[in-house]
């Protein structure tokens, strides 16, 4: 894309944030927790404290209009080697941040940095999970990760602002933002890191907030992804159906399309997403579903959330 095209992109995807800020919508998901941010690792060079062999570096990412991203790159691999990327949509919570502090959602906040590092070094412990797993679940995690080790992610971690995805105009936000994830944040990525270019093995996913986009953005757009995730997404109960019919529209236009839904036994959501997860196997649409242990809170994200993610993009994608 030339610089042109992708100033009008971004221009456009400027312009609908801003009005969706004008109205005045609610994503419909908790405001950010009182739970303290984690420090901020550097953005620059190496994450890990075992060197740039179990690693990860952070490339912060400007755009026009003032939209930020982070990227969090392997440090690891055979020189040229790729690897799938899986596109990172964070909550409400870092939504109504800055631009900068809300693309560190998942790097920072949510421990995205500190989860790829531990996966690259198993076994894990109850302490990468914040505690929220038990013995069984801890030791079947383990297991795999000893049949399927963790090979490694790109991830891009774009700032999303927040979108009112239930009021009557968030389509033009919706559509604006998928283009900006589509035409501009993952061309870049392909350009300026280790990423695979194939559909099939490129993701997106997010959790609340960002989970309700990633299904919105992913299943408008099934033959840009060959996964779709959601994580604690913020929907409703009756919006049920009009799940299945997205997801049945998408399958239609990609059938190797991938697809999982994960809530947790104290999320806001959980009955809007079991439902949903029901009216999919009823309507046929096969997909990996599960309730984990936790709340709809940072601490789900710094655990399970981040490790899920990062376990579930890189044992669906493509990685030739």
């Amino acid at each position: 894309m030339n610089l042109s095209r992708r100033a009008l992109v971004v221009g456009a995807v400027v312009a609908a944030f801003d009005c969706s800020r004008r109205e005045g919508g609610s994503a419909g998901s908790p405001a950010a927790s009182s739970t303290p941010a984690r420090s901020e690792p550097s953005v620059t060079g190496d994450a890990g404290p075992g060197g740039p062999a179990d690693g990860s570096r952070l490339l912060e990412w400007s755009f026009a209009g003032n939209e930020r991203a982070v990227a969090v790159v392997p440090t690891w691999g055979s020189p040229g080697g790729h690897f799938p990327t899986v596109v990172a949509l964070h909550g409400r919570g870092e939504a109504l941040k800055s631009p900068a502090d809300g693309a560190m959602g998942w790097p920072r906040d949510y421990e995205l940095v500190r989860a790829m590092r531990r996966l690259r070094a198993p076994p894990l412990a109850k302490a990468d999970f914040e505690g929220l797993i038990d013995d069984p679940g801890l030791a079947a995690v383990n297991a795999e990760l000893l049949t399927r080790p963790f090979r490694g992610i790109v991830a891009l971690c774009p700032y999303l602002p927040d979108i009112d995805i239930h009021s009557p105009s968030r389509q033009a936000a919706l559509e604006a933002y998928g283009r900006f994830v589509i035409e501009v944040l993952l061309a870049r990525g392909r350009n300026e890191t280790p990423a695979l270019a194939a559909a099939a093995s490129t993701g997106i996913d997010g959790v609340s907030l960002g989970g309700a986009v990633a299904l919105h953005v992913g299943l408008s757009n099934p033959l840009a992804f060959g996964a779709v995730g959601a994580i604690q997404p913020a929907i409703r109960v009756e919006d049920a159906a009009f799940w299945a019919e997205r997801a049945l529209a998408a399958r239609r236009q990609n059938p190797a399309l991938q697809l999982r839904l994960l809530t947790s036994e104290d999320d806001h959501f959980r009955e809007a997403v079991t439902r949903t997860s029901q009216s999919w196997r009823a309507a046929g649409i096969t997909h990996d579903f599960k309730i984990a242990a936790g709340p709809h809170d940072y601490v789900f994200n710094r655990g399970p959330g981040s490790i899920e993610l990062l376990r579930w993009h890189d044992a669906v994608l493509q990685r030739a």
